[in-house]
């Protein structure tokens, strides 16, 4: 009895230094099974980083609790919150998936895809995945112009003689909203946010309100943008107290 206490006590007392103690953690960062280099790895909670080498190896002080950023221009970021097993393993895989091309004035039509492209796109998730992201940016519009019997510059006979000159609608500035989706994994606002799928676009346009997201614009740094949105985040929570963390 008194060994099996002893037992207990020290595999308790083990893990308690484990979680206490900071241990200095070796991992790997992949996409597809190849390595990446120059990947940012940011122990946000110490505050320290360090960068992968070209087999896209690195390794970091850490303890339990700490929130781990992985971070590369053409990749989407990676954050993780380590647990105890974590810090048991001996090598860590971080796998992290490239972005989707952004494309600019790119308008899609019917006519472009036939059949047998269209059973290509289907199959393949990556595909399906760009052209989210293009319909993001162009609508597909058909101009019709309808002659309404009006006779072109003629002077409208109603009170009054002349029309006001009908205010103009600036179109509203989204690019915010498109470069934080882009960015973004696609369980990033449910799983770290903790924001419902419904509530999605309704943050995004809170956020897109603030005048901040414009100078994020210019920048497009992936870390400041994290930031902005969990700050914006904390607001969007008070805003809405139905919202659980």
């Amino acid at each position: 009895m008194k060994a099996k206490l002893l037992t207990t006590i020290s595999f308790f007392t083990y893990q308690l230094s484990i979680s206490q103690t900071e241990k200095l953690l070796y991992g790997k960062v992949i996409s597809n099974n190849y390595p990446l280099n120059k990947v940012e790895v940011i122990n946000k909670t110490a505050k320290t980083s360090t960068r992968t080498n070209e087999l896209g190896e690195f390794s970091i002080l850490t303890k339990e609790q700490d929130s781990l950023l992985f971070f590369s221009n053409d990749y989407l970021f990676i954050r993780l919150k380590l647990t105890l097993k974590d810090l048991e393993k001996s090598y860590l895989i971080i796998e992290m998936n490239q972005k989707a091309e952004e494309l600019e004035n790119v308008v899609v039509s019917r006519s472009v895809f036939n059949k047998t492209d269209l059973k290509k796109i289907a199959n393949n998730r990556e595909e399906i995945n760009k052209i989210k992201i293009r319909k993001q940016f162009d609508d597909v519009t058909t101009k019709v112009t309808v002659y309404d019997g009006k006779i072109k510059n003629a002077i409208n006979i109603n009170y009054p003689i002349f029309d006001k000159p009908k205010k103009k609608i600036e179109p509203r500035d989204d690019r915010f909203k498109k470069l934080a989706i882009v960015s973004c994994p696609s369980d990033f606002f449910i799983k770290n946010l903790k924001i419902n799928p419904e509530e999605k676009e309704i943050f995004l346009n809170f956020c897109n309100a603030d005048p901040k997201s414009k100078i994020l614009l210019e920048k497009s740094n992936d870390l400041e943008l994290i930031d902005f949105l969990y700050a914006k985040n904390e607001e969007f929570k008070k805003l809405n107290p139905g919202i659980k963390n």
